[in-house]
Protein backbone atom coordinates (compact mmCIF):
# COMPACT_ATOMS: atom_id res chain seq x y z
CA UNK A 1 0.00 0.00 0.00
CA UNK A 2 1.46 3.00 -0.93
CA UNK A 3 2.70 6.34 1.64
CA UNK A 4 2.06 9.56 1.40
CA UNK A 5 3.89 12.47 3.41
CA UNK A 6 1.29 13.77 5.43
CA UNK A 7 2.08 17.71 4.58
CA UNK A 8 -1.12 18.77 5.39
CA UNK A 9 -1.03 17.74 9.12
CA UNK A 10 2.59 18.71 9.53
CA UNK A 11 1.95 22.19 7.95
CA UNK A 12 -0.62 22.65 10.43
CA UNK A 13 1.07 21.59 13.12
CA UNK A 14 4.12 23.84 12.27
CA UNK A 15 2.20 26.66 12.02
CA UNK A 16 0.14 26.52 15.51
CA UNK A 17 2.68 24.79 17.24
CA UNK A 18 6.14 25.99 16.02
CA UNK A 19 4.85 29.21 14.88
CA UNK A 20 6.09 29.30 11.36
CA UNK A 21 4.54 31.34 8.27
CA UNK A 22 3.03 28.63 5.81
CA UNK A 23 4.97 30.49 2.91
CA UNK A 24 8.47 29.40 4.49
CA UNK A 25 7.90 25.85 5.25
CA UNK A 26 6.03 25.50 1.87
CA UNK A 27 8.37 24.96 -0.80
CA UNK A 28 10.57 22.80 2.12
CA UNK A 29 7.75 20.41 2.83
CA UNK A 30 6.81 19.84 -0.53
CA UNK A 31 10.48 18.93 -1.73
CA UNK A 32 10.87 16.90 0.62
CA UNK A 33 7.40 15.13 0.09
CA UNK A 34 8.07 14.09 -2.95
CA UNK A 35 11.86 12.72 -2.53
CA UNK A 36 10.53 10.50 0.12
CA UNK A 37 7.23 9.44 -1.47
CA UNK A 38 9.29 8.72 -4.54
CA UNK A 39 12.49 7.81 -3.29
CA UNK A 40 12.34 6.62 0.08
CA UNK A 41 9.39 5.01 0.65
CA UNK A 42 9.77 2.26 -1.98
CA UNK A 43 12.94 1.03 -0.56
CA UNK A 44 11.01 0.73 2.56
CA UNK A 45 10.25 -3.59 2.02
CA UNK A 46 12.72 -4.55 0.30
CA UNK A 47 15.37 -2.99 2.88
CA UNK A 48 13.62 -4.77 5.73
CA UNK A 49 13.87 -8.14 3.27
CA UNK A 50 17.34 -7.62 2.02
CA UNK A 51 19.02 -6.04 5.27
CA UNK A 52 22.94 -5.04 5.55
CA UNK A 53 25.42 -7.14 5.48
CA UNK A 54 28.68 -7.80 6.81
CA UNK A 55 31.48 -9.89 4.98
CA UNK A 56 35.15 -9.93 6.31
CA UNK A 57 34.32 -6.47 7.92
CA UNK A 58 32.94 -4.60 4.82
CA UNK A 59 29.50 -3.47 5.26
CA UNK A 60 27.08 -3.64 2.42
CA UNK A 61 23.93 -1.66 2.66
CA UNK A 62 20.59 -2.77 0.51
CA UNK A 63 20.96 -2.76 -3.17
CA UNK A 64 20.55 0.42 -4.54
CA UNK A 65 20.75 2.62 -1.33
CA UNK A 66 24.42 4.47 -1.91
CA UNK A 67 23.20 6.12 -4.90
CA UNK A 68 20.19 6.90 -3.13
CA UNK A 69 21.56 8.51 0.17
CA UNK A 70 23.59 10.61 -3.16
CA UNK A 71 20.58 11.72 -4.38
CA UNK A 72 19.68 12.64 -0.99
CA UNK A 73 22.30 14.33 0.40
CA UNK A 74 23.29 16.37 -3.17
CA UNK A 75 19.80 17.94 -2.30
CA UNK A 76 20.85 19.15 0.51
CA UNK A 77 18.71 17.47 3.40
CA UNK A 78 21.55 16.63 5.39
CA UNK A 79 22.42 20.28 6.27
CA UNK A 80 18.36 21.62 6.55
CA UNK A 81 18.81 23.48 10.36
CA UNK A 82 22.83 23.21 10.38
CA UNK A 83 24.87 26.16 10.06
CA UNK A 84 24.91 27.83 7.16
CA UNK A 85 28.64 28.89 7.71
CA UNK A 86 29.78 25.27 6.93
CA UNK A 87 27.67 24.72 3.88
CA UNK A 88 24.06 24.08 5.61
CA UNK A 89 20.99 25.88 4.98
CA UNK A 90 19.99 27.73 8.59
CA UNK A 91 16.71 27.06 8.88
CA UNK A 92 14.84 26.19 11.86
CA UNK A 93 14.83 23.05 13.64
CA UNK A 94 11.40 23.24 13.32
CA UNK A 95 11.94 22.27 9.85
CA UNK A 96 14.19 20.05 10.19
CA UNK A 97 12.09 17.98 12.84
CA UNK A 98 9.26 17.97 10.06
CA UNK A 99 11.72 16.62 7.34
CA UNK A 100 12.91 14.25 9.47
CA UNK A 101 9.54 12.43 9.99
CA UNK A 102 9.20 12.48 6.09
CA UNK A 103 11.99 10.41 6.23
CA UNK A 104 11.57 8.17 8.94
CA UNK A 105 7.80 7.51 7.64
CA UNK A 106 8.92 6.17 3.91
CA UNK A 107 11.92 4.59 5.64
CA UNK A 108 13.05 4.41 8.66
CA UNK A 109 16.38 2.03 8.37
CA UNK A 110 17.64 5.01 6.23
CA UNK A 111 16.73 7.92 8.01
CA UNK A 112 18.58 6.51 11.36
CA UNK A 113 22.22 7.63 9.68
CA UNK A 114 21.28 11.52 9.09
CA UNK A 115 20.37 11.59 12.69
CA UNK A 116 23.69 10.78 14.40
CA UNK A 117 25.91 12.83 11.03
CA UNK A 118 23.73 16.15 12.50
CA UNK A 119 23.71 15.50 16.20
CA UNK A 120 27.58 15.10 15.24
CA UNK A 121 27.80 18.37 13.57
CA UNK A 122 26.04 19.85 16.41
CA UNK A 123 28.56 18.33 18.86
CA UNK A 124 31.68 19.71 17.17
CA UNK A 125 30.41 23.32 16.46
CA UNK A 126 30.05 23.64 19.38
CA UNK A 127 32.92 21.54 21.64
CA UNK A 128 35.18 21.43 18.90
CA UNK A 129 38.59 23.00 18.13
CA UNK A 130 38.69 25.02 14.98
CA UNK A 131 40.74 22.82 13.03
CA UNK A 132 38.96 20.21 14.13
CA UNK A 133 35.41 22.07 12.37
CA UNK A 134 37.61 23.42 9.57
CA UNK A 135 38.76 19.75 8.34
CA UNK A 136 35.26 17.81 9.01
CA UNK A 137 32.54 20.36 9.57
CA UNK A 138 31.67 21.12 6.04
CA UNK A 139 32.04 16.86 4.76
CA UNK A 140 29.31 16.09 7.80
CA UNK A 141 27.33 19.14 7.07
CA UNK A 142 26.87 18.39 3.42
CA UNK A 143 26.19 14.54 4.17
CA UNK A 144 29.56 13.65 1.67
CA UNK A 145 30.56 12.15 5.15
CA UNK A 146 28.71 10.38 7.84
CA UNK A 147 29.63 9.95 11.76
CA UNK A 148 28.64 7.96 14.46
CA UNK A 149 28.11 8.07 18.44
CA UNK A 150 30.16 5.13 20.11
CA UNK A 151 29.14 4.98 23.62
CA UNK A 152 28.05 1.29 24.50
CA UNK A 153 30.61 -1.34 25.77
CA UNK A 154 29.30 -4.72 26.27
CA UNK A 155 29.50 -4.44 30.12
CA UNK A 156 28.40 -0.82 30.06
CA UNK A 157 25.30 -0.28 28.37
CA UNK A 158 22.97 2.82 29.74
CA UNK A 159 25.75 2.72 32.63
CA UNK A 160 28.27 4.94 30.97
CA UNK A 161 30.18 5.06 34.39
CA UNK A 162 31.61 1.50 33.57
CA UNK A 163 33.62 2.55 29.76
CA UNK A 164 37.03 0.82 29.67
CA UNK A 165 38.06 2.15 26.10
CA UNK A 166 41.49 3.75 26.91
CA UNK A 167 42.68 6.54 25.17
CA UNK A 168 46.71 7.07 25.18
CA UNK A 169 48.56 10.61 24.25
CA UNK A 170 50.59 10.15 21.29
CA UNK A 171 52.62 13.09 22.42
CA UNK A 172 51.69 15.01 19.18
CA UNK A 173 48.32 16.33 20.36
CA UNK A 174 46.86 13.25 19.38
CA UNK A 175 45.42 9.71 21.00
CA UNK A 176 45.48 6.26 20.42
CA UNK A 177 42.33 4.50 21.27
CA UNK A 178 42.10 1.11 22.02
CA UNK A 179 38.73 -0.73 22.87
CA UNK A 180 35.39 -2.24 21.72
CA UNK A 181 32.37 -0.86 21.35
CA UNK A 182 28.68 -2.41 20.53
CA UNK A 183 25.28 -1.38 19.02
CA UNK A 184 26.71 1.29 16.78
CA UNK A 185 24.57 2.61 14.23
CA UNK A 186 26.14 2.61 10.66
CA UNK A 187 29.43 2.23 12.60
CA UNK A 188 30.63 1.03 8.80
CA UNK A 189 28.72 1.17 5.66
CA UNK A 190 29.12 2.13 1.47
CA UNK A 191 27.37 5.20 1.26
CA UNK A 192 29.93 7.11 2.09
CA UNK A 193 34.07 7.16 1.93
CA UNK A 194 34.80 8.03 5.27
CA UNK A 195 32.77 8.03 8.83
CA UNK A 196 33.76 9.90 11.51
CA UNK A 197 33.64 8.38 15.35
CA UNK A 198 32.62 10.03 17.99
CA UNK A 199 34.04 7.87 20.68
CA UNK A 200 33.60 7.81 24.42
CA UNK A 201 36.81 6.86 26.38
CA UNK A 202 39.30 6.94 29.40
CA UNK A 203 42.63 8.59 29.96
CA UNK A 204 44.81 7.65 31.88
CA UNK A 205 44.88 10.01 34.28
CA UNK A 206 40.74 9.38 34.39
CA UNK A 207 38.66 9.26 37.69
CA UNK A 208 36.26 6.92 38.14
CA UNK A 209 32.82 7.02 36.87
CA UNK A 210 31.11 9.01 34.58
CA UNK A 211 33.64 12.10 35.54
CA UNK A 212 36.64 10.53 33.72
CA UNK A 213 34.99 10.04 30.24
CA UNK A 214 36.33 12.12 27.48
CA UNK A 215 35.18 12.69 23.85
CA UNK A 216 37.58 11.95 20.88
CA UNK A 217 37.06 12.41 17.20
CA UNK A 218 38.01 8.96 15.51
CA UNK A 219 38.01 8.98 11.60
CA UNK A 220 37.97 5.58 9.46
CA UNK A 221 39.80 7.53 7.11
CA UNK A 222 42.84 9.39 8.32
CA UNK A 223 43.24 12.95 6.39
CA UNK A 224 46.36 14.12 4.89
CA UNK A 225 48.42 17.27 5.16
CA UNK A 226 45.92 18.77 2.45
CA UNK A 227 42.88 17.40 4.48
CA UNK A 228 42.19 14.74 1.53
CA UNK A 229 41.24 11.18 2.62
CA UNK A 230 44.55 8.72 2.85
CA UNK A 231 45.04 5.79 4.89
CA UNK A 232 43.20 3.54 6.57
CA UNK A 233 42.73 4.14 10.75
CA UNK A 234 42.74 0.99 12.69
CA UNK A 235 39.14 1.15 13.22
CA UNK A 236 37.21 -2.34 12.37
CA UNK A 237 33.43 -3.75 12.41
CA UNK A 238 34.10 -7.31 13.84
CA UNK A 239 30.13 -7.83 12.66
CA UNK A 240 26.16 -6.63 12.94
CA UNK A 241 23.47 -7.34 14.98
CA UNK A 242 20.62 -9.31 13.45
CA UNK A 243 17.54 -7.28 15.08
CA UNK A 244 13.98 -7.37 15.46
CA UNK A 245 13.50 -4.90 12.63
CA UNK A 246 15.45 -1.64 11.10
CA UNK A 247 17.10 -4.93 9.01
CA UNK A 248 18.38 -1.84 6.11
CA UNK A 249 20.47 0.07 8.99
CA UNK A 250 23.69 -1.63 10.21
CA UNK A 251 23.84 -1.97 13.63
CA UNK A 252 27.84 -2.68 14.59
CA UNK A 253 30.38 -3.81 16.48
CA UNK A 254 33.53 -1.82 16.74
CA UNK A 255 37.10 -2.40 17.62
CA UNK A 256 39.72 -0.24 18.00
CA UNK A 257 43.04 -0.07 18.10
CA UNK A 258 44.00 -3.54 17.12
CA UNK A 259 46.80 -3.06 15.59
CA UNK A 260 48.52 -0.37 18.03
CA UNK A 261 45.74 1.92 18.38
CA UNK A 262 43.15 4.38 16.09
CA UNK A 263 44.57 7.67 15.73
CA UNK A 264 41.95 10.01 17.51
CA UNK A 265 41.82 13.64 18.41
CA UNK A 266 39.98 15.28 21.33
CA UNK A 267 37.51 17.11 22.02
CA UNK A 268 36.51 19.58 24.56
CA UNK A 269 37.47 19.14 27.25
CA UNK A 270 39.54 16.34 29.11
CA UNK A 271 36.81 14.37 30.92
CA UNK A 272 34.39 16.39 30.10
CA UNK A 273 32.88 14.09 27.33
CA UNK A 274 29.27 13.00 28.80
CA UNK A 275 28.49 17.20 28.54
CA UNK A 276 30.01 17.04 24.98
CA UNK A 277 27.76 13.77 23.99
CA UNK A 278 24.87 14.83 25.88
CA UNK A 279 24.94 17.90 22.81
CA UNK A 280 24.58 15.44 19.98
CA UNK A 281 22.52 12.79 22.62
CA UNK A 282 19.60 15.76 22.87
CA UNK A 283 19.18 15.99 18.94
CA UNK A 284 18.75 12.29 18.41
CA UNK A 285 16.52 12.07 21.63
CA UNK A 286 14.26 14.51 19.93
CA UNK A 287 14.18 12.83 16.31
CA UNK A 288 14.27 9.34 18.74
CA UNK A 289 10.70 10.38 20.02
CA UNK A 290 9.38 12.20 16.23
CA UNK A 291 10.52 8.53 14.89
CA UNK A 292 8.02 7.20 16.97
CA UNK A 293 5.40 10.14 15.96
CA UNK A 294 6.54 9.13 11.98
CA UNK A 295 5.95 5.00 12.37
CA UNK A 296 2.55 5.99 14.02
CA UNK A 297 1.59 7.95 11.00
CA UNK A 298 2.79 5.76 8.67
CA UNK A 299 0.99 2.68 10.17
CA UNK A 300 -2.05 4.78 10.64
CA UNK A 301 -1.90 5.07 6.96
CA UNK A 302 -1.72 1.78 6.31
CA UNK A 303 -4.30 0.64 9.00
CA UNK A 304 -6.76 3.58 7.33
CA UNK A 305 -5.95 1.91 3.44
CA UNK A 306 -6.79 -1.65 4.81
CA UNK A 307 -9.41 -0.84 6.57
CA UNK A 308 -11.31 0.62 3.15
CA UNK A 309 -10.78 -2.20 1.15
CA UNK A 310 -10.83 -5.29 3.75
CA UNK A 311 -14.83 -6.62 4.04
CA UNK A 312 -15.80 -8.66 6.91
CA UNK A 313 -18.72 -8.69 8.76
CA UNK A 314 -22.17 -6.47 8.80
CA UNK A 315 -21.90 -2.90 10.21
CA UNK A 316 -25.20 -1.38 12.31
CA UNK A 317 -27.36 -0.93 10.04
CA UNK A 318 -25.83 -2.63 6.52
CA UNK A 319 -27.99 -5.06 4.21
CA UNK A 320 -24.39 -6.46 3.09
CA UNK A 321 -20.48 -7.31 4.05
CA UNK A 322 -19.31 -4.22 4.85
CA UNK A 323 -15.68 -2.63 4.65
CA UNK A 324 -14.59 -3.13 8.27
CA UNK A 325 -14.19 0.67 8.19
CA UNK A 326 -17.57 1.11 8.84
CA UNK A 327 -17.43 -0.94 12.28
CA UNK A 328 -17.52 1.17 15.13
CA UNK A 329 -14.42 -0.54 16.73
CA UNK A 330 -12.44 -0.06 13.86
CA UNK A 331 -12.95 3.54 13.64
CA UNK A 332 -12.40 3.87 17.34
CA UNK A 333 -8.81 2.49 16.57
CA UNK A 334 -8.82 4.18 13.52
CA UNK A 335 -9.45 7.54 15.28
CA UNK A 336 -6.93 6.56 18.24
CA UNK A 337 -4.27 6.06 16.20
CA UNK A 338 -4.30 9.34 14.39
CA UNK A 339 -5.43 11.54 17.65
CA UNK A 340 -1.93 9.96 19.41
CA UNK A 341 0.28 11.21 16.30
CA UNK A 342 -1.18 14.14 16.35
CA UNK A 343 -0.20 14.58 19.82
CA UNK A 344 3.20 13.31 19.57
CA UNK A 345 3.99 15.49 16.56
CA UNK A 346 2.96 18.75 18.38
CA UNK A 347 5.30 17.96 21.36
CA UNK A 348 8.12 17.23 19.10
CA UNK A 349 7.45 20.88 17.66
CA UNK A 350 7.15 22.49 20.69
CA UNK A 351 10.27 21.50 21.73
CA UNK A 352 11.82 21.92 18.27
CA UNK A 353 10.23 25.64 18.98
CA UNK A 354 11.86 26.22 22.04
CA UNK A 355 15.48 24.61 20.94
CA UNK A 356 15.11 27.67 18.31
CA UNK A 357 13.80 30.94 20.41
CA UNK A 358 17.29 29.30 22.71
CA UNK A 359 19.59 29.25 19.70
CA UNK A 360 18.10 32.64 18.25
CA UNK A 361 19.83 34.27 21.38
CA UNK A 362 17.12 37.15 22.00
CA UNK A 363 15.32 38.11 25.20
CA UNK A 364 14.32 35.08 27.01
CA UNK A 365 16.41 32.41 25.36
CA UNK A 366 17.60 31.11 28.45
CA UNK A 367 13.99 30.41 29.23
CA UNK A 368 13.51 29.08 26.33
CA UNK A 369 16.29 26.88 26.44
CA UNK A 370 15.25 25.42 29.83
CA UNK A 371 11.71 24.73 28.70
CA UNK A 372 13.34 22.38 25.77
CA UNK A 373 15.46 20.51 28.09
CA UNK A 374 12.01 19.58 30.07
CA UNK A 375 10.24 19.14 26.67
CA UNK A 376 12.69 17.12 24.99
CA UNK A 377 12.39 13.84 27.21
CA UNK A 378 8.98 14.11 27.18
CA UNK A 379 9.27 13.73 23.15
CA UNK A 380 11.44 10.87 23.75
CA UNK A 381 9.91 8.77 25.86
CA UNK A 382 5.78 9.55 25.23
CA UNK A 383 6.72 9.56 21.19
CA UNK A 384 8.46 6.20 21.37
CA UNK A 385 5.79 4.89 23.42
CA UNK A 386 3.24 5.90 21.38
CA UNK A 387 5.03 4.52 18.55
CA UNK A 388 4.67 1.14 19.65
CA UNK A 389 0.90 1.58 20.68
CA UNK A 390 -0.10 2.81 17.63
CA UNK A 391 1.87 0.04 14.97
CA UNK A 392 0.54 -2.20 17.54
CA UNK A 393 -3.04 -0.95 16.99
CA UNK A 394 -2.09 -1.09 13.25
CA UNK A 395 -1.33 -5.11 13.60
CA UNK A 396 -4.51 -5.30 15.37
CA UNK A 397 -6.56 -3.42 12.83
CA UNK A 398 -5.44 -5.43 9.80
CA UNK A 399 -6.43 -8.30 11.84
CA UNK A 400 -4.69 -12.41 11.11
CA UNK A 401 -3.24 -10.43 8.20
CA UNK A 402 -1.25 -7.72 10.68
CA UNK A 403 0.36 -10.94 11.82
CA UNK A 404 1.27 -11.81 7.98
CA UNK A 405 4.98 -10.36 7.14
CA UNK A 406 3.34 -9.96 3.51
CA UNK A 407 0.93 -6.62 4.58
CA UNK A 408 3.98 -4.83 5.90
CA UNK A 409 1.77 -3.88 9.28
CA UNK A 410 3.98 -6.55 11.11
CA UNK A 411 7.49 -4.11 9.74
CA UNK A 412 5.96 -0.89 11.29
CA UNK A 413 5.97 -2.57 14.33
CA UNK A 414 8.80 -3.77 14.53
CA UNK A 415 11.10 -1.24 13.08
CA UNK A 416 9.43 0.96 15.98
CA UNK A 417 9.80 -1.12 19.16
CA UNK A 418 13.48 -0.30 19.16
CA UNK A 419 12.66 3.37 19.72
CA UNK A 420 11.87 3.34 23.55
CA UNK A 421 15.42 1.57 24.39
CA UNK A 422 17.82 3.74 22.71
CA UNK A 423 19.35 6.73 23.03
CA UNK A 424 18.44 6.24 26.57
CA UNK A 425 16.00 3.93 27.73
CA UNK A 426 12.22 5.77 28.56
CA UNK A 427 12.55 4.58 32.27
CA UNK A 428 16.06 6.48 32.29
CA UNK A 429 14.54 9.54 30.10
CA UNK A 430 11.33 9.55 32.74
CA UNK A 431 13.74 10.11 35.95
CA UNK A 432 15.95 12.64 34.35
CA UNK A 433 12.93 14.65 33.00
CA UNK A 434 10.97 14.02 37.16
CA UNK A 435 14.80 14.34 39.25
CA UNK A 436 17.00 17.53 36.93
CA UNK A 437 14.55 19.00 35.12
CA UNK A 438 10.71 19.55 36.97
CA UNK A 439 12.07 19.19 40.49
CA UNK A 440 15.73 21.09 39.28
CA UNK A 441 16.68 23.31 42.66
CA UNK A 442 15.40 26.59 41.27
CA UNK A 443 13.49 25.75 39.11
CA UNK A 444 9.39 26.16 38.52
CA UNK A 445 8.85 25.94 34.69
CA UNK A 446 6.68 23.00 35.42
CA UNK A 447 4.22 24.99 37.98
CA UNK A 448 4.24 27.45 34.92
CA UNK A 449 3.79 25.29 32.33
CA UNK A 450 0.47 24.06 34.70
CA UNK A 451 -0.42 27.47 34.73
CA UNK A 452 -0.28 27.95 30.96
CA UNK A 453 -2.54 24.67 30.30
CA UNK A 454 -5.31 26.59 32.96
CA UNK A 455 -5.27 29.46 30.67
CA UNK A 456 -5.48 27.33 27.56
CA UNK A 457 -8.73 26.17 29.62
CA UNK A 458 -9.96 29.34 29.80
CA UNK A 459 -9.47 30.27 25.96
CA UNK A 460 -11.33 27.01 25.18
CA UNK A 461 -13.92 28.40 26.97
CA UNK A 462 -14.04 31.84 25.56
CA UNK A 463 -14.14 29.82 22.19
CA UNK A 464 -16.93 28.06 22.73
CA UNK A 465 -15.40 24.48 22.97
CA UNK A 466 -16.57 23.55 26.30
CA UNK A 467 -15.61 19.73 26.45
CA UNK A 468 -11.75 20.91 25.62
CA UNK A 469 -11.79 23.68 28.60
CA UNK A 470 -12.86 21.07 30.71
CA UNK A 471 -10.77 18.43 29.71
CA UNK A 472 -7.55 21.50 29.76
CA UNK A 473 -8.64 22.12 33.35
CA UNK A 474 -8.70 18.77 34.21
CA UNK A 475 -5.50 18.17 33.19
CA UNK A 476 -3.93 21.59 34.57
CA UNK A 477 -5.32 19.82 38.08
CA UNK A 478 -3.99 16.79 37.60
CA UNK A 479 -0.47 17.67 36.64
CA UNK A 480 -0.49 20.56 39.67
CA UNK A 481 -1.12 17.36 42.03
CA UNK A 482 1.39 15.30 40.80
CA UNK A 483 3.73 17.58 41.04
CA UNK A 484 3.24 19.03 44.44
CA UNK A 485 3.66 15.23 45.58
CA UNK A 486 6.97 15.01 43.74
CA UNK A 487 8.24 18.38 45.59
CA UNK A 488 7.19 17.11 48.64
CA UNK A 489 9.10 13.12 48.41
CA UNK A 490 12.41 14.82 49.03
CA UNK A 491 15.56 13.65 46.87
CA UNK A 492 15.63 10.38 44.73
CA UNK A 493 13.25 8.42 47.04
CA UNK A 494 12.52 5.36 46.33
CA UNK A 495 8.99 6.15 45.72
CA UNK A 496 10.30 9.28 43.64
CA UNK A 497 11.92 6.87 41.05
CA UNK A 498 9.21 4.36 40.74
CA UNK A 499 6.85 7.47 40.03
CA UNK A 500 9.30 8.97 37.27
CA UNK A 501 7.79 7.33 34.16
CA UNK A 502 4.03 7.20 34.84
CA UNK A 503 4.48 10.93 36.01
CA UNK A 504 6.38 11.54 32.77
CA UNK A 505 3.90 9.74 30.79
CA UNK A 506 1.11 11.70 33.30
CA UNK A 507 2.90 15.30 32.24
CA UNK A 508 3.17 14.47 28.40
CA UNK A 509 -0.62 13.78 28.17
CA UNK A 510 -1.21 16.78 30.28
CA UNK A 511 0.63 18.78 28.15
CA UNK A 512 -0.43 16.84 24.72
CA UNK A 513 -3.82 17.86 25.93
CA UNK A 514 -3.36 21.79 25.79
CA UNK A 515 -1.54 22.02 22.65
CA UNK A 516 -4.50 20.20 20.90
CA UNK A 517 -6.94 22.57 22.71
CA UNK A 518 -4.82 25.24 21.22
CA UNK A 519 -4.81 24.06 17.46
CA UNK A 520 -8.35 22.70 17.89
CA UNK A 521 -9.32 26.92 19.01
CA UNK A 522 -7.91 27.43 15.96
CA UNK A 523 -9.00 24.95 13.52
CA UNK A 524 -12.62 25.66 15.19
CA UNK A 525 -12.21 29.30 14.00
CA UNK A 526 -11.08 28.48 10.66
CA UNK A 527 -14.34 26.27 9.84
CA UNK A 528 -16.24 28.51 11.14
CA UNK A 529 -14.99 31.18 8.74
CA UNK A 530 -15.77 28.35 5.75
CA UNK A 531 -11.99 28.40 5.82
CA UNK A 532 -11.34 24.79 7.44
CA UNK A 533 -9.25 22.16 5.86
CA UNK A 534 -9.30 18.35 6.72
CA UNK A 535 -6.07 19.31 8.62
CA UNK A 536 -8.50 21.55 10.47
CA UNK A 537 -11.59 19.16 10.91
CA UNK A 538 -8.79 16.49 11.83
CA UNK A 539 -7.13 18.60 14.87
CA UNK A 540 -10.92 19.37 16.32
CA UNK A 541 -11.46 15.70 16.05
CA UNK A 542 -8.24 14.43 17.48
CA UNK A 543 -8.94 17.06 20.33
CA UNK A 544 -12.17 15.89 21.22
CA UNK A 545 -10.69 12.10 21.26
CA UNK A 546 -8.08 12.84 23.47
CA UNK A 547 -10.26 14.60 26.00
CA UNK A 548 -12.74 11.88 26.42
CA UNK A 549 -10.26 9.11 26.27
CA UNK A 550 -7.09 9.87 26.79
CA UNK A 551 -6.59 12.75 29.06
CA UNK A 552 -9.65 11.32 31.09
CA UNK A 553 -7.34 9.17 32.34
CA UNK A 554 -5.11 11.31 33.97
CA UNK A 555 -7.00 11.31 37.47
CA UNK A 556 -6.39 7.51 37.69
CA UNK A 557 -2.22 8.37 36.32
CA UNK A 558 -2.23 10.89 39.21
CA UNK A 559 -3.12 7.58 41.84
CA UNK A 560 -0.50 5.53 39.68
CA UNK A 561 2.25 8.05 40.35
CA UNK A 562 1.62 7.93 44.23
CA UNK A 563 0.66 4.31 44.55
CA UNK A 564 5.18 3.70 44.58
CA UNK A 565 5.72 0.10 44.26
CA UNK A 566 3.93 -2.45 46.15
CA UNK A 567 5.99 -5.61 46.44
CA UNK A 568 9.36 -4.70 47.90
CA UNK A 569 10.74 -8.29 46.93
CA UNK A 570 11.67 -7.31 43.79
CA UNK A 571 14.69 -5.33 44.99
CA UNK A 572 15.82 -8.17 46.90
Amino acid sequence: MSWRAPLDAVRFSLEVHGGLDPAMTEGILEEAARFAEQRLAPENRRADRLGARCEAGRVTTPPGWPALYRDWAQAGWNGVDLPEAWGGMGLPTRLATATMEFWTSACMAFALGPVLTQGAVDTLAIHGSDALKALYLPKLVSGEWTATMNLTEPQAGSDLGLLRCQAEPAGDGTYRIRGSKIFITFGEHDLTENIIHLVLARLPDAPEGTKGISLFLVPKILLDAEGRPGRRNDVACTGIEHKLGIHGSPTCSMIFGETGGAVAWLVGEPHRGLACMFTMMNKARLFTGLQGVAMAGRAFQHALAFARERRQGRAPGAGRTSSIIEHPDVQRNLLRMRALTTAGRALAHRAAQAIDLAHAGGPGHERAAERAALLTPIVKAYGSDLGCEVTSLGVQVHGGMGYIEETGAAQLFRDARITPIYEGTNGIQAIDFLLRKVLRPGSRLAEEMIAELAGTSHAARSAGLAVLAEAAAEASVALARATAWARAQGDATPALLAAASPFLRLFATGLAMGFMTEAAIVADQRCRAGEGSAACRHALADALYFAGNEAALLPGMVRAVMAGLPDPEFGA
